[in-house]
């Protein structure tokens, strides 16, 4: 199956991106084990969120949908879950089974945990290893670095954790876990990564402290459930403004995105790049910032990109890429080797596929060197089995000479199943 995407006249019109796919994960778990009935609007749709719902289930969770997209979930409390009967296949989903991992870790039963064949290649090791010193038994494949993941947790201890890389991921396993340990359990990052977890936690009444460089969490006997709309995913809004900022004649808007400052890098970098983008109408939904933005096509310029910049943005990168083959001068991306741990190897796909299109791109270790300015040319992508990679090919797409063909577009249904929808509406 593919996809064709033809370069529009014209780009126009609003977006309402899916709920935050790194909220909708947290916001399942917790509200799992509040105590009482949590209702979240907006809960996306996505085939990793639902691995994150489906192993709830098998955990005892009851949950059911009111409408297309509000989800409903019964609390069991922090002890009520139940051992499951069979496997907790998290798919193609690293947040689910990082952060099952945590939660999974101080509950006294045994569980195990694993995904498909992408996932299983992931590393997993950087969550194992703080869960054993926190006292839960662990065993994983490849010496303890790769799943399945096998846990029998209970009799936590808190502890004090330094992060070797900032991983909001990580980060939030042991904050799951901390729930559940005896004292306080302390998680420094060497950079800002994303704190919905924390915000939840604030919200739902938890004992959680904030302050530079870390987290503190401790036991309380209770949370409280979750009522809340999950602000619109900006990982996914990113892509339309993107498309915006590249095409010759457009203007879209993006309505109801998220805003976390941990999560808006891309913001950052499109001001230094001199993009024409427009924040308005800022709130907040539960402890969350939101907002609408307007992008406007735009001369944009080569910047370079690195350091604790690249955890706020670490999802866009190969939007990012795209963005610099249709900017005057050298982009130069650093310090994004993580991205090689991914769904596939995002440096080195995005750099293959961009050469295809007719792009100069020079390949790092971590990162790559884009020359810009240069006209690209429709031809036939391969997403390499990665949501983000069909996304940000499709945008290129738009901008280039001629069609392109992008190769199993639906892989993009991971996070955004009304992706080639709302992106075929824009265009006129």
């Amino acid at each position: 199956m593919a996809q064709v995407v033809r370069p529009p006249r014209r780009l126009q019109g609003t977006v309402l991106p899916p709920g935050d796919k790194s909220i909708c994960h947290r916001a399942a778990i917790l509200a799992a084990i509040a105590q009482g009935a949590s209702q979240v609007e907006n809960f996306q749709r996505g085939l990793d969120s639902l691995a994150t719902l489906r192993c709830l289930r098998l955990l005892g969770v009851k949950w059911w949908w009111q409408g297309d997209s509000t989800l409903l979930i019964e609390g069991r409390g922090l002890k009520g879950l139940q051992e499951p009967t069979q496997v907790l296949d998290c798919r193609n989903s690293g947040t689910t089974m990082r952060l099952l991992a945590g939660l999974l870790a101080g509950q006294p039963f045994l569980s195990v945990l694993t995904g498909d064949k992408s996932l299983r290649r992931r590393p997993m090791g950087r969550v194992v290893e703080p869960l054993r010193r926190m006292g839960a038994q662990v065993w994983a494949r490849g010496n303890g670095t790769q799943a399945p993941i096998a846990i029998w947790g209970g009799q936590l201890r808190g502890i004090e954790y330094r992060l070797p890389v900032a991983s909001a991921q990580v980060k939030s396993a042991l904050l799951l876990a901390g729930l559940y340990a005896q004292g306080e359990t302390t998680v420094w990052e060497p950079a800002p990564s994303r704190d919905h977890t924390e915000r939840l936690l604030e919200e739902m009444g938890a004992a959680i402290w904030r302050f530079e460089g870390g987290v503190k969490v401790a036991p309380v006997p209770s949370l409280r459930p979750l009522r809340m709309r999950v602000p619109g995913d900006f990982s996914s809004a990113a892509y339309f403004l993107v498309a915006a900022l590249i095409h010759p004649d457009a203007q879209v808007r993006v309505e109801g995105v998220g805003i976390n400052p941990t999560r808006t890098g891309l913001l950052d970098v499109f001001r230094q790049m001199g993009a024409q983008i427009q924040v308005d109408n800022v709130r907040e939904w539960a402890q969350e910032p939101v907002a609408d933005i307007t992008a406007t096509t735009s001369s944009l310029q080569g910047v370079e990109v690195g350091g604790s910049l690249i955890p706020r943005l670490v999802d866009e990168v190969p939007l990012l890429a795209v963005a610099a083959c249709f900017a005057h001068g050298k982009t130069v991306i650093r310090d994004a080797q993580e991205l090689r741990m991914k769904e596939s190897d995002r440096l080195r796909a995005m750099a293959r596929e961009l050469r295809r299109l007719g792009a100069q791109v020079e390949e790092l270790p971590d990162g790559l060197i884009i020359e810009g300015g240069k006209p690209l040319r429709g031809a036939v992508l391969d997403t390499h089995g990665d949501h983000r990679l069909a996304m940000a090919l499709a945008v290129a797409g738009l901008a280039c000479q001629g069609d392109s063909v992008i190769r199993n577009p639906r892989v993009a249904d991971v996070s955004y199943p009304n992706f080639w929808r709302d992106l075929n509406g824009l265009s006129s």
